[in-house]
């Protein structure tokens, strides 16, 4: 099979948002795939991990690299060693995959690009087979679609995101963030009362029992 090159070179791609459509990212995914050693090796004998996601269709102002219009088919694509790679090692592509950007997720976007370490997360699945391929379903620039796909037990890895990507998603982010209104405090005499313990305390109008009614006749 013949391998592809890994793309090396920055180019700008214009990019125009339709009326009332989202802004979306294209992103193409390099999964990396090593050969286990050692005794582990008699029953897994490749690990996959996560290696980058390149930008290929961006805002202006963001750096995006070039892949060839026949890889961009979804199945993968091998792709050259990289230098200094180690025996046995190889890398493969994913393109393309959309990450569409939503207004009412802004927190999501907010809460990622203010992490120490600003990333893509991606969904991604291991191969069936010992000679089959991993396989990256979806990628997301919200930290909460990360947390639900791991609250759902699914496999995801991050990898670092472009600064100038991070700083046009902070700039989107902010402006369509809407804090949620501070609700009003609720008035103590609203709030249940509780005994010592913490358990419902009851209330009673009536006479206490054993309480005098009157004078000793």
């Amino acid at each position: 099979m013949e391998t592809k090159p890994l793309s090396q070179g920055v180019q700008a791609h214009p990019h125009n948002v339709a009326d009332g459509q989202p802004p979306t990212l294209r992103v193409g995914v390099v999964m990396r795939r090593e050969p286990v050693s050692g005794p582990m090796a008699r029953w897994q004998p490749w690990r996959w991990a996560l290696a980058d996601v390149q930008v290929l269709q961006a805002p202006p102002g963001i750096a995006c690299t070039p892949w060839p219009a026949e890889w961009q088919t979804g199945a993968a694509v091998p792709l050259e060693p990289e230098a200094g790679a180690a025996p046995g090692v190889q890398h493969w592509g994913y393109a393309p995959l959309n990450v569409a950007l939503h207004p009412q997720d802004a927190e999501g976007y907010l809460l990622n690009v203010t992490a120490p370490a600003p990333c893509f997360w991606v969904l991604w699945r291991e191969p069936e087979t010992d000679d089959g391929l991993a396989q990256p379903l979806i990628v997301t620039l919200s930290y909460h679609d990360a947390g639900r796909w791991l609250d759902a037990q699914e496999r995801v890895d991050q990898v670092a995101a472009p600064v100038a990507l991070v700083r046009w998603l902070a700039d989107y982010a902010q402006r369509h963030h809407q804090p949620e209104p501070k609700r009003r405090a609720r008035p103590a005499s609203f709030r249940p009362l509780t005994d010592r313990f913490g358990q419902p305390a009851r209330i009673s109008t009536g006479t206490p029992r054993g309480a005098a009614g009157g004078g000793a006749g």
